[in-house]
């Protein structure tokens, strides 16, 4: 499969650093935002995701602004910025006042109020406190996945979710698969019969991992695990969640359904030293759906080895993998093959910015982050069960009490975990660690 990431498109676009389409609404519902006003919008998070969102999103509608920009490091803003106007050159003017760049742990809330749309761009930690506050002052939404790293988090964000269905506001989730014409193409195939009752399957990231940002000599703790947040569960929530959800919440879909339990294994094999933080370089994880469907779960993070990143299903009546875009018989003959290669297709990083304004402009609303919270509970789900080496239940992870995220923090918190005497981090061990 051509891997084709949000962050392999900011590296294209010069950027250094199917939603739920609801009933039309009423024209007084939706007076402030429709047709050919200029929509204001607001980032969130000025890293290569948020940057590369905000090109798609301009490029998504003629008749749009940014008008502010928010992140807790100013150098991600400066260089945001420069990628952004670097990108359109003279095709686009773009002209952020700089009294509309707010640094800080709350500067989101200055950026979102000057907004009607906002792109929420951080690492996922904070997400369930970004989206709270978008969709309780009115905003439309598209956030990057995943939408929580604990289970404390998804509920917020169910909530807000229910909140923003309440107030017809649309919100897309960077789960792009579910925008891509190839996956709907298989999906509809699929749903249709063309290989029987789906029974089985294996969904895959592998690769050799992601960037390290070393510690500094003049940083706090707080500092270098932002800067290297990728290693840290409490922002993060590890990889099986961070990267390895696009593939969890493909089988989610496929299937119609979300995991009864999960049961696994995974450890620290290769990256494994201070940078690394605390989290697991592998997970494998079984998951069983309550029509009987067993979904074999892997994902790797080691340098050296196989690379994959696919979904494979199984049917009654024969197969199909997404990656090349095939029905296959029980015979192993090929029935179908999806007739436009993933480079020639659109864009479906572009596509889902296109329909997210589409339905702002037209009145309509796509509500994208029920699936989201519950895919990414998913993966919560398979994390803990590699972590802990237990069976976990959906209704066990959904009723989890761990709460990662300090709401409340500024340059002077303490970080949730601290490393010890040797600079190492405590990480979880199977059969000791303990589900919360």
């Amino acid at each position: 499969m051509e891997k084709e990431s949000r962050r392999n498109f900011v590296k294209k676009t010069a950027i250094i650093s199917t939603g739920s389409l609801a009933t039309t609404l009423p024209v007084e519902a939706f007076a402030n935002v429709i047709e050919n006003k200029k929509l204001k919008i607001s980032l969130v998070g000025c890293g290569g995701r948020g940057s590369g969102a905000i090109v798609q999103a301009l490029e998504a509608d003629d008749n749009i602004e940014v008008v502010a920009m928010a992140d807790v490091f100013a150098d991600r803003v400066e260089r945001s910025i420069i990628g952004i106007k670097e990108h359109f050159g003279d095709k686009r003017k773009i002209n952020i006042k700089e009294k509309n760049i707010f640094i800080g742990f709350d500067s989101y809330k200055k950026a979102i109020d000057l907004s009607d749309v906002v792109i929420l761009a951080t690492p996922p930690g904070f997400r369930p406190l970004h989206f709270e506050y978008a969709v309780n002052t009115g905003k439309h939404v598209f956030m990057e996945k995943p939408l929580a790293t604990d289970a404390t988090g998804v509920r917020r964000v169910l909530k807000s979710a229910q909140i923003a269905k309440d107030k017809r506001l649309n919100v897309v989730v960077g789960l792009q698969r579910h925008y891509q014409n190839k996956y709907l193409d298989l999906y509809e195939k699929v749903k249709s019969g063309a290989i029987g009752k789906l029974v089985s399957g294996q969904v895959y990231w592998n690769d050799g991992g992601v960037w390290v940002n070393n510690r500094t000599s003049d940083q706090k703790e707080l500092e270098y695990q932002m800067r290297n947040w990728y290693y840290f569960n409490w922002i993060c929530g590890d990889h099986i969640l961070e990267q390895h959800i696009h593939n969890i919440d493909v089988a989610n879909w496929f299937i119609g359904d979300y995991p009864k339990y999960a049961q696994g294994m995974g450890g620290r094999e290769v990256r494994n030293g201070k940078e690394h933080g605390h989290i697991f370089d592998h997970h494998f994880v079984e998951f069983i759906y309550p029509g009987g469907q067993v979904i074999s779960s892997q994902c790797r993070h080691q340098k050296g080895t196989e690379s994959r990143v696919d979904e494979v299903f199984q049917g009654t009546r024969g197969s199909v993998t997404l990656g090349k875009g095939e029905l296959s018989s029980l015979d192993g003959d090929t029935i179908y093959k999806y007739p436009v290669s993933s480079s020639k297709d659109a864009n479906p990083y572009q596509v889902e910015h296109d329909k997210l304004f589409a339905s702002i402009r037209e009145g309509n609303v796509i509500n994208d982050a029920f699936n989201g919270a519950k895919s990414t509970l998913a993966a919560i789900m398979g994390r803990m069960a590699t972590y802990t080496g237990k069976k976990i239940t959906w209704e066990e992870i959904m009723n989890s009490k761990e709460n990662l995220v300090p709401d409340d923090l500024d340059w002077d918190s303490t970080p949730p975990i601290m490393p010890d005497k040797e600079g190492r981090y405590k990480s979880p061990k199977p059969g000791i660690t303990k589900f919360i």
